[in-house]
Parts: C-alpha cells; sequence; structure tokens
C-alpha cells in the first residue's frame, strides 16, 4: 500500500476534528443535551424503542423468525380516499420531523448550507447520491436475502398497497419523506449536536449507525446490520464531504427502488415474497 493510499485510508478512518465549536457553557451543554434526547424521543428515538418490542414479540411468537411477514406501506383504512389521506398524513409526519431537526440547527445558529443543504453543487451531490445508493443498495439486498434465508430476519414486504391511481406517487412521496426525515435527524441534526457537545467523530459515527440500526430491528438481524452499516457509511461520508444534499438523494433511491420496484414486480419476479 502505497503512502498515499495509507493517508487516505487514515483520514477516513480516523478524521480531523469537525469545525463545530464545542459548547462549553455548563447551562448551554444541559439544554443541548436535553434537547436531542427530546428530538429523539419524539422522531426516531421513538421508533427504535417500538422497533426492539416488534422483535421481541415476534421472537417469542411460535412462528420461525424467517416465516413471519412486516409491511412497510400497507393500507391503513378500507375506504380508498381515506387510505390515501392517511398515508399523505404519514408523509407529512416524516417531513414534519426533518423539519423539525433542520429548524432546531437554524435556532443553534448553524445554517442549513453548515450542514450541506444548499443549492451550490447540485451535479454532484446527485452523482454522490447515485454512487452511494448504488454502494448500499446492492450489498444491502443481498445481506437481507442471506439473512432471511438463515432464519435471522423477518420477510419484508416494502409495500402491500392496493393497485390504486394514487400507489405510485405515494410510494414516491413515502420514499422521499423516509429519506429527508432519516438523514436530516439523524445525520444533519444529530451529528452537528453530538460535536458540540465534544464527542469525537467516531464515537458520534457509532452512536448515530447504532440508533439507526436499532429503529430498524422490526427487520430482524438483517435489517439491524444492515442499517448499522448504512449508518456508518452515509454518516463518515457526511463527515467527510459536508454534503447531506448526497445523503438524502441515495437513500431516496434506494428507497424508490424498493418500494415501487416491489410495488410493480410482486407477484411477477418468483424470488420476491
Amino acid at each position: 500500500m502505497s503512502r498515499s493510499t495509507a493517508t487516505t485510508l487514515r483520514s477516513w478512518l480516523v478524521p480531523p476534528a469537525p469545525d463545530t465549536p464545542v459548547i462549553t457553557d455548563p447551562r448551554t451543554r444541559r439544554l443541548v443535551a436535553t434537547e436531542v434526547m427530546v428530538v429523539l424521543t419524539v422522531t426516531l428515538g421513538l421508533s427504535a424503542l417500538r422497533s426492539a418490542l416488534s422483535l421481541l414479540d415476534a421472537l417469542l411468537a411460535p412462528v420461525p423468525l424467517n416465516e413471519q411477514t412486516v409491511a412497510l406501506n400497507a393500507p391503513a383504512a378500507q375506504a380508498d380516499l381515506v387510505d390515501l389521506a392517511v398515508q399523505l398524513v404519514r408523509v407529512l409526519q416524516l417531513v414534519g420531523w426533518g423539519a423539525l431537526g433542520a429548524y432546531l440547527l437554524v435556532r443553534g445558529g448553524i445554517a442549513l448550507r453548515a450542514v450541506g443543504l444548499d443549492r451550490t453543487r447540485p451535479g454532484r451531490d446527485a452523482a454522490g447520491a447515485a454512487g452511494l445508493a448504488a454502494l448500499i443498495g446492492v450489498p444491502g439486498l443481498g445481506l437481507y436475502l442471506v439473512a432471511q434465508a438463515i432464519g435471522v430476519s423477518v420477510t419484508v414486504q416494502p409495500s402491500v398497497l392496493d393497485d390504486t391511481w394514487w400507489r405510485t406517487p405515494v410510494l414516491l412521496l413515502s420514499a422521499a419523506a423516509n429519506s429527508w426525515a432519516e438523514e436530516l435527524v439523524m445525520v444533519g441534526y444529530l451529528l452537528t449536536r453530538l460535536q458540540q457537545l465534544g464527542w469525537s467523530p467516531n464515537r458520534a459515527l457509532l452512536a448515530q449507525a447504532l440508533l439507526r440500526g436499532a429503529y430498524h430491528l422490526y427487520q430482524g438481524l438483517g435489517g439491524f446490520v444492515g442499517n448499522v452499516v448504512m449508518g456508518l457509511v452515509f454518516g463518515r461520508v457526511w463527515q467527510r464531504t459536508n454534503r447531506l444534499w448526497a445523503l438524502v438523494g441515495a437513500h431516496a433511491l434506494i428507497d424508490i427502488v424498493a418500494f415501487v420496484g416491489y410495488a410493480l414486480l410482486a407477484g411477477v419476479v418468483p424470488w420476491l415474497p
């Protein structure tokens, strides 16, 4: 391995300290720490707790884990238009979670461009999104299939929505809202706040990745491991590039392929559950 390659690898494994100044005032530190706990409680942290309980319930069931099924996008009402309204409310909730993280950063004196939410490099952000989606999406599918085959993951159905005129638009909105909420809260907001509290880049990265995996525990071990890896890769890319739009775009592409692709191919491709 050449010296330049070793230096590059070391800079990714042990990145330099971020430019975000550490909060030293004790009262402000307590307020920020409390804010982080509140945000996680009402958003993805609470989802992690529900997900862990869901996995526990699945493990206690008499049916083997890989014979159980979970649907990510499922009907929520019998009446067609009421179901559409409920799906849109879910999308709005996710948009609100991401907006909450963005608002609190701005309220705390951190401009959104400082976390990579600006329009200065749309081409590079789009290319980065496509590359990250391929890097995570293809191995992630393989990991899921292996985990499901050996019995440590449930069968995941990305969509069981009825074939209505609004199914594809709602799945596209759901993918966009998921990516916005998760990347804003887990990366843009959480990693920035942990940096302000003096956490090292690696410690903050690991905490973020484990939490990301935890709120996917309802999918079983495969979902947990796959999303921990995704959290490590996405978080490190952001720590190195400071481009959040690339992460949002990559996450959206992965979910679009999963949600819309499954809805169109289920029952046609034999290996899809």
